[in-house]
């Protein structure tokens, strides 16, 4: 039977639908994707659509790419899986390991690399190692986060508790999020949390106030971490002003604080630079790194944390003094099949310098349709905003007040579905932007075909909100 007979014969939706609004779905048909080639996906009906969200910010070297596909069965033929535990090795693990500890910056490359499956699982384990860390050093106390308002960082207890989008800690559905070691400061969007005359620079000093004073009403002695995505993703592609990490490490060094650096995203090339943090604008020192998604593009679960010498140590004496193991691990961690996919991930970025071409020249095409866009619709778009391959647009009922639409509007949404309609896939975030982030294998032709697609959705949008921009 096809696929679609097959589903046809189900007695029920057997699915419970991750990030989705449950009720709303009821009676609607969803969107059956069955095969993807390049940066294209198509759904049951045949159907082709671009895929310009790189699924969730993941698939960075598009679909069906052979070489990933042949480095999978071939470690799958070889050793389809092994475990860490007890100090298990497979060599595959301890060479992607060492690729990656060659490209982190400079204060992590004397480190060690811990592997997970997800983004989620790799943050949580940044907040476990510190714990573990502070209490190998007699600080026991110092257990507190402190993350940021439209921060992403994942849905699990810990990661859910560091996000801070309220979609995530539960609304009306209630999940108990965020937990009480976890606090957050403000976004670093100068567009929409700037006061009125005060200048970047100003902004920025403000929330590295703002974080003093948290860190101060928790006590220095309980703050252990600092979290921030270089360039804030799900919460609205958000690019904070120059010298705001510089000021944000300031405060944490200056009170023992780790600041916990947030890759999952813009690691991997899609700001134009291997690492988020290294882009000249955002200019971030983290003290650990989580990554994942553009890892395998995708094709595998795999994520990785970079762990600095200096905790390894810690946690090494640890284990010395009380006979123990190291307890944290999972079944799957460094699994020998979705690091070798990693590893052939690494050489075709390196063979095809991708991450060259998104800085030097995909990059700038991209930012400079993305920048048109704001010309375009001088009436609904308040802000273009990103970096390399990734923006967003953030669409106002009124531009010179920065007015948003109401809730009920829907606009960014309403743009996504309009799109959807095109053969575009676009994603609609938090505070009515509408955010782009091809694979990198993108050309500058398809780019071209992206961002049309994209301004004929946004033009109807703007015919079918002309009701809500007087309201």
């Amino acid at each position: 039977l096809s696929a679609r007979r097959r589903l046809s014969t189900l007695p029920a939706p057997s699915v419970l639908a991750p990030m989705t609004n449950l009720s709303a779905s009821h009676g609607v048909p969803p969107l059956r994707l069955v095969r993807g080639h390049g940066i294209h996906v198509a759904d049951e009906n045949g159907k082709e659509y671009i895929e310009a969200m790189s699924g969730l910010w993941c698939t960075g070297l598009g679909w069906g790419n052979e070489e990933l596909v042949q480095a999978c069965a071939d470690q799958m033929r070889k050793l389809s899986y092994y475990h860490g535990f007890t100090d298990r090795r497979v060599p595959v693990v301890e060479e992607l390991a060492a690729a990656l500890l060659e490209r982190v910056p400079p204060q992590l490359q004397r480190g060690r690399v811990f592997f997970g499956q997800s983004g989620s699982d790799a943050n949580d384990t940044q907040v476990r190692l510190i714990w573990c860390y502070n209490h190998a050093r007699g600080l026991p106390e110092k257990r507190n986060f402190i993350s940021r308002h439209r921060g992403y960082h994942g849905v699990t207890v810990a990661a859910g508790s560091l996000t801070g989008l309220p979609y995530v800690h539960g609304g009306s559905v209630g999940s108990g999020l965020p937990l009480d070691f976890v606090t957050h400061v403000s976004a670093p969007h100068y567009y929409r949390n700037g006061r009125p005359g005060e200048t970047e620079a100003g902004f920025v000093s403000r929330l590295a106030a703002e974080l003093e004073a948290e860190i101060q009403r928790r006590g220095p002695h309980t703050v252990a971490g600092f979290i921030a995505e270089p360039m804030q993703g799900a919460g609205g592609v958000i690019v904070p002003p120059e010298g705001y990490h510089a000021a944000m490490r300031a405060v944490c060094d200056r009170h023992d604080v780790l600041l916990m650096g947030d890759e999952v995203i813009t690691g991997l090339g899609r700001t134009g630079h291997f690492w988020g943090c290294q882009h000249p604008t955002i200019a971030q020192s983290p003290d650990l790194i989580s990554c994942a998604k553009q890892l395998t593009s995708a094709y595998m679960p795999l994520s990785a944390t970079f762990v600095p010498s200096h905790l390894v140590e810690a946690l090494d004496d640890a284990t010395r003094r009380s006979g123990m193991v190291f307890g944290h691990g999972y079944t799957y961690s460094g699994h020998p099949v979705a690091c070798a996919v990693a590893l052939k991930v690494l050489e075709i970025y390196d063979r095809d310098s991708l991450i060259e071409t998104v800085r030097t020249r995909l990059g700038v095409h991209f930012q400079s349709h993305l920048a048109g866009l704001r010309s375009s619709f001088p009436n609904m778009v308040g802000e273009a905003r990103g970096l390399g391959l990734v923006g967003a647009v953030e669409l106002v009922a009124d531009v010179p007040t920065k007015r948003p639409f109401a809730p009920e509007a829907a606009a960014a949404p309403l743009v996504a579905r309009l799109a959807l309609e095109r053969g575009l896939v676009v994603r609609p975030l938090a505070g009515d932007a509408v955010a782009i982030c091809p694979p990198l294998i993108s050309t500058t032709e398809q780019l071209d075909t992206i961002f049309e697609r994209l301004a004929d959705a946004m033009a109807q949008a703007e015919r079918e909100l002309a009701p809500w921009r007087a309201k």
